[in-house]
């Protein structure tokens, strides 16, 4: 059953209570965040229903916020989601070449997650480091000036550490 552990239900309850009477949803976004972090890394049908439930709103109101915002992932990921952006100033420092070795190197395609669950290789829309690119948001890190190089001891690094 999906439900948020006591602890969990506290805080959502905290989250709510920061918005006036009526605007409960103005509490979906950090709900999401919880619901993905606590349900296995993305949001199905019916987590989010969960949470369209504790707020009171319609499923697809739900919905249509989990599939807008990249952040959020309606499909099963890896543990290490690859987030490269591929926008203007990123693609003119190579982040085309940076996308397609990663896709090589896992043998994976943009979407997909590699066989042993380690690695999601997914495109982004501007991540608003236009300074440092090529990059790639990294969960809550950015990995910037990205080379092929980096991007190898990066992989290399995280798949010993899930090896541990």
């Amino acid at each position: 059953m999906i439900k948020f552990s006591q602890e969990q239900l506290v805080k959502v309850q905290e989250i709510i209570d920061r918005y006036p009477e009526g605007k409960q949803k103005s509490a979906l976004i950090p709900l999401l965040h919880m619901a993905q972090d606590e349900f296995g890394g993305w949001l199905d049908a019916p987590v989010m229903d969960y949470v369209a439930e504790i707020l009171h709103i319609l499923p697809i109101e739900v919905y249509e916020v989990a599939t807008f915002y990249s952040m959020f992932n309606t499909h099963p990921v890896g543990k290490h989601v690859l987030e490269v952006c591929r926008t203007g100033p990123c693609m003119l420092n190579g982040s085309d070449d940076i996308i397609e070795h990663i896709k090589q190197k896992l043998d994976i395609k943009e979407g997909q997650t590699t066989a042993d669950g380690l690695f999601t290789l997914k495109p982004a829309e501007c991540l608003g480091a236009c300074g440092y690119a090529p990059m790639m948001q990294l969960g809550k890190y950015f990995k910037e000036h990205l080379t092929k190089e980096k991007v190898d001891a990066l992989i290399d690094e995280l798949t010993a550490q899930s090896k541990n």
